[in-house]
């Protein structure tokens, strides 16, 4: 078919389907979307609760729980040992298909009555307070990680092979980081970002193979460098000293230098690497992946988020790893061919409208199933019954379709509804990449979590809190520490927060102060600090002369660097010249 453009259902902005797009809905035999691929991104994103946490009772049990689920959800909500046993029938609260009503609000209908799981969280020793997450020990509110093997870490997302390592996002095969963003294979880094093979460094950013350099950005093979000025060892040593890193102050009066470095050094269009025709950004050892973010080792990709490894023939699908044929699907771990789905694990194949479902195949719109077949809505059906079923479902879909509070319509080929999320808004994760005030939120059709009231007193103002570690005792544990936004900014401000033995073990050991911000707060300043999930047409910045071009570079690019931004964006050939 030939290039379309359509008006999006949700935000009324045009967008493009380009043929190759249309070759993979035939491939996947679903019809065209009508959203547009951010809305469906959004959409998406309202279903899963990584982070907000609550304490509420097990509704089988009885036991007091930590769970995804707030106490006034009208949800029955089982720990992790309930819903994995065989104390409920996970077909019992199976329904028959009614003509005569919408399809989805038969599933919304289902969703209140089957048992949720409090948290995603499997093969884990003392990783309570982790989701979306397996195979952790001792780990402490450490989130989306499938793959896992963390040890010892604690305020994580993405990361994986990390041990004794606290705040971070997107880090692989490390060890003692602190503070860090988009980092693999390195030691004792605090405060860096994109960094790769490197040890013993302090606040840096897009370094390689470095040893012992502090302010630095765009290094290489360098070690002894503060502010990207080369020192001797001894004159290295002494400056450290001067800097008085081990204290907040000492930090902050760095950044500011840092910040004026920062500046001056350009930026490649894209974080991408050893990678093939291929948009987007933070994109590695991967092929044919367009509008991507957080992509590793994937082919024939598109419109992706959070990708992790061996993935194939993917489009609108987030947090995946292993798995291929997969659409309109959030969560998708080690399986094949499944659509409109919500966390769909382990074999689980040809999945159709799913919601934590694990080694599965042949369902439709069912809720909680484990190692079931050829089900709708929970109800058992022999394998002829259901495949004469399902094409009369998705007829029924096309003719009487749901119609959302918007007056936006539903028909087979769709992802669920945001209203059917069991999460507010703001408890989801499209609140972090999508920020919306409470007002905003409403307009748009979503729902909001108020804050609820804190019962605790604070023992330690912000301003209170001991420049460096050396003036902290054991006592720092018990106490309830101002954090410095108090609640007024729309980041899930906790208000004040404390600090876990391990925590201060790590801070005494690297010699670092403690923080100002709760862990809500100090996860938004870490996303602040990545580029959007979106591309902008741009040109490279560079005016210098090089072999491709003479004056300013005429190379153009799509890059998530939005045109306002104060960094200075190089194309891959200027970039390569300039500063790798």
């Amino acid at each position: 078919m030939q290039q379309e453009i359509k008006q999006c259902q949700n935000c009324k902005k045009d967008f493009t389907i380009e043929p190759e797009d249309f070759d993979f809905y035939e491939k996947m035999k679903v019809p065209a979307p009508t959203f547009c691929p951010e809305c469906r991104l959004v959409r998406r994103l309202t279903f899963r609760n990584e982070r907000t946490l609550y304490k509420r009772g097990c509704d089988l049990c009885k036991k007091q729980i930590i769970s995804i689920y707030s106490p006034d959800k009208k949800y029955r909500v089982y720990c992790q040992e309930c819903w994995w046993s065989d104390q409920w029938d996970q077909l019992k609260d199976g329904a028959d298909i009614d003509f005569s009503i919408p399809f989805l609000r038969q599933v919304e209908d289902l969703q209140t009555k089957v048992p949720k799981l409090a948290l995603v969280n499997t093969n884990s020793v003392k990783s309570e307070y982790t989701n979306y997450a397996g195979n952790n020990k001792n780990c402490y509110l450490i989130f989306s990680n499938a793959t896992g093997n963390n040890e010892d870490c604690a305020y994580g997302t993405s990361i994986s092979a990390c041990k004794q390592s606290f705040d971070l996002i997107n880090v692989y095969n490390s060890d003692f980081l602190y503070d860090c963003i988009d980092c693999q294979k390195c030691y004792r880094l605090t405060h860096a970002s994109y960094c790769f093979d490197s040890m013993d460094c302090f606040l840096v950013e897009d370094c390689r193979n470095c040893t012992n350099c502090i302010g630095c950005k765009g290094l290489r093979n360098s070690q002894y460098f503060i502010l990207n000025e080369q020192f001797t060892k001894d004159d290295y040593e002494k400056k450290v000293i001067e800097l008085d890193l081990h204290t907040y102050f000492g930090y902050k009066k760095l950044l500011k230098d840092f910040e004026i470095i920062k500046a001056k050094i350009p930026s490649k269009f894209s974080h991408i690497i050893k990678t093939e025709n291929s948009s987007g950004d933070y994109i590695t050892n991967s092929k044919d992946c367009h509008v991507c973010f957080d992509v590793n080792d994937t082919e024939r990709a598109k419109y992706v988020k959070y990708s992790v490894k061996r993935d194939k023939d993917i489009y609108d699908v987030g947090y995946v790893t292993e798995s291929e044929l997969g659409y309109e699907t959030i969560s998708f771990v080690g399986s094949y061919d499944c659509q409109f789905c919500n966390t769909v694990w382990w074999q689980a194949n040809k999945l159709r409208y799913c919601e934590i479902c694990f080694n599965s195949s042949n369902l439709f719109a069912c809720i909680g199933l484990r190692n079931k077949s050829y089900c709708i809505l929970n109800k058992q059906y022999t394998k002829e019954e259901y495949e004469a079923l399902v094409p009369k479902i998705i007829w029924h879909m096309n003719n009487e379709p749901y119609e959302d509070a918007k007056g936006m319509i539903y028909k087979y080929g769709e992802f669920f509804p945001s209203e059917l999320s069991p999460f507010c808004y703001n408890e989801t994760i499209a609140q972090e990449y999508f920020s919306l005030t409470k007002d905003e939120a409403l307009t748009r059709g979503y729902k909001w979590k108020d804050k609820e009231e804190r019962n605790y007193v604070v023992d330690i103002k912000n301003e209170d809190i001991p420049d460096g570690i050396g003036e902290v005792d054991e006592k720092i544990i018990s106490k309830v520490i101002e954090c410095e936004h108090k609640g007024e900014c729309n980041e899930q401000c906790t208000e004040a927060f404390k600090v876990i033995p391990q925590e201060v073990q790590f801070y005494k050991a690297q010699n670092l102060p403690l923080p100002r911000l709760c862990p809500n707060c100090r996860h938004h300043a870490r996303l602040a600090q990545r580029n959007p999930m979106k591309l902008w047409h741009r040109q490279c910045m560079c005016d210098k002369d090089h072999p491709h071009h003479a004056g300013k570079c005429t190379n153009e690019f799509e890059t998530a660097y939005a045109p306002d931004r104060p960094e200075i964006v190089y194309c891959e050939q200027c970039y390569q010249l300039e500063v790798a």
